[in-house]
């Protein structure tokens, strides 16, 4: 399991060099000292008397933070406080932060090794880096600080929150995910979860150099991607199923024009020509909501080659099976789930929700019919990401969906370090899509889907 946050050792955080106002970054995380706090908020106030901060929103970024830098470098200059150079430059970088970004979490926001921000409350930090939590000194000045921060981060998509509406889910510039929730519902104060989105994309060497993937299990997935198989990416939560979509997206030739479908944007292909669509909430009265089972079926009327939906978890899934049914195959999305029976289980249990009814067996038959592929990824305790399945559906036997299972994880044990050891191998079964494979003059030796264990040709699909 991940390790006790509480039982490690506190991390005050970013160690790099020193940034362009001198002060090194770990120093941006620690808790200012109580002068220093006085100070900052003397700064801060006289900064907002004597500056209109409307001016500098058509100012380029880098612009903009030099007119503060250098209005608070003069105020300071004013101030009677003795204080040193480096308590200089700390208060003058935490006050450019809290007008340009988002406060304190510009530091986290900086360090491309944080995966996620996990605020509890304004007093309490949590990071995760390279798969564990670290708690950090990170600390907000009191709950309406950090409801400000938050307010900034949902307005700035369009969004809101407030009592009436205490949970949003929203994104940052860069792409980053996040969701919100406060009091009533947040009983011990705000609370924000930021999933980062990494700048520097995965590729297919950098997953199998970290060993959630393989060269063989990499060269099935994009034989299933260009013979336009339906793929269904299998996870719990923080597992890597949207890291995994964009690299099997990447697959896609770049003459097929993709639809992207997502609650929050934070898919990115790098295809010419992709169209994205994001849901939207309804407005303070209530009104106006677009959901992903309404971009679904827009979608079918622009023309799609392929449909790829962050996730499905509602009623759309229902338009989904419709559409992967009805000549738009090759589509591509994620769900929630601990194993590839219960994706299955999960996708009839979601198109219950658009109240319709429907004979289990029909339902299955078409569930079976539309979904090809179903990859299985976790998120073991070492911290680290694997695919750990990859199965096949054969279509119905009685009232159940059959399977077969092509590739799977061999676990061993844990090493001295806590590391997982095991790896990913084929099971000797010969999957029925290789014919379509074929079909498309899509090369693939079947030397892949060879057991380790046995030196015989692997056996061929009953």
């Amino acid at each position: 399991m991940t390790a006790n946050p509480k039982q490690q050792t506190r991390e005050p955080g970013i160690r790099t060099s020193a940034d362009e106002s001198g002060a090194r970054d770990d120093d941006r995380l620690r808790p200012l000292t109580p002068a220093e706090r006085e100070c900052r908020d003397l700064i801060y106030q006289r900064l907002l008397k004597v500056m209109d901060l409307s001016l500098i929103g058509g100012l380029a970024e880098n612009d903009a933070r030099q007119k503060v830098r250098q209005i608070c470098e003069k105020l300071l200059g004013e101030n009677p406080l003795p204080l040193s150079l480096v308590s200089r430059q700390r208060i003058v970088r935490r006050i450019e932060d809290e007008v340009m970004g988002l406060g304190p979490l510009e530091p986290l926001l900086a360090d491309k090794s944080v995966s996620d921000i996990l605020v509890n409350g304004p007093n309490q930090v949590y990071i995760e880096r390279h798969g564990r939590l670290e708690l950090t000194d990170v600390r907000f000045n009191n709950d309406a600080h950090l409801l400000n921060i938050i307010d900034r981060i949902v307005s700035g998509v369009g969004r809101r929150i407030d009592e009436s509406s205490p949970m949003v889910d929203a994104r940052l510039k860069d792409g980053s995910r996040v969701n919100a929730i406060i009091p009533p519902l947040a009983i011990d104060g705000p609370t924000l979860s930021i999933r980062r989105f990494t700048v520097e994309l995965l590729s297919i060497d950098d997953l199998i150099n970290l060993g959630s993937l393989t060269r063989a299990l990499t060269d099935v997935m994009q034989a299933i991607v260009r013979a336009r198989l339906n793929v269904l990416v299998s996870g719990g939560t923080g597992a890597g199923k949207t890291t995994l979509l964009n690299i099997l997206s990447g697959f896609i030739p770049s003459t097929e024009r993709i639809v992207t479908i997502e609650d929050s944007a934070e898919l990115h292909l790098r295809q010419p020509h992709v169209v994205r669509l994001e849901t939207r909430p309804p407005n303070i009265e209530g009104r106006g909501a677009v959901t992903q089972r309404d971009l679904v079926r827009n979608s079918l009327r622009m023309r799609p080659d392929r449909i790829v939906m962050g996730e499905v978890r509602g009623a759309e899934a229902l338009d989904m099976l419709q559409a992967m049914n009805t000549g738009h195959d090759g589509s591509l999305t994620t769900i929630h789930a601990n194993s590839p029976r219960d994706a299955l289980g999960r996708v009839e249990n979601m198109v219950s929700m658009t109240g319709l009814t429907f004979p289990a067996k029909a339902l299955r038959g078409q569930i079976a019919s539309a979904i090809d592929i179903i990859v299985q990824i976790e998120r073991h305790e070492d911290g680290r990401r694997r695919v750990v399945s990859l199965q096949e559906t054969n279509g119905m036997e009685g009232d159940v969906i059959t399977t077969s299972e092509i590739f799977t994880f061999n676990r061993r044990g844990l090493d001295s370090e806590g590391n997982v050891l095991g790896e990913l191998v084929p099971t000797g079964i010969v999957p029925g899509f290789l014919r379509r494979l074929q079909e498309r003059s899509i090369a693939l030796p079947i030397e892949v889907f060879r057991d380790p264990q046995e030196s015989a040709t692997p056996r061929r699909q009953p």
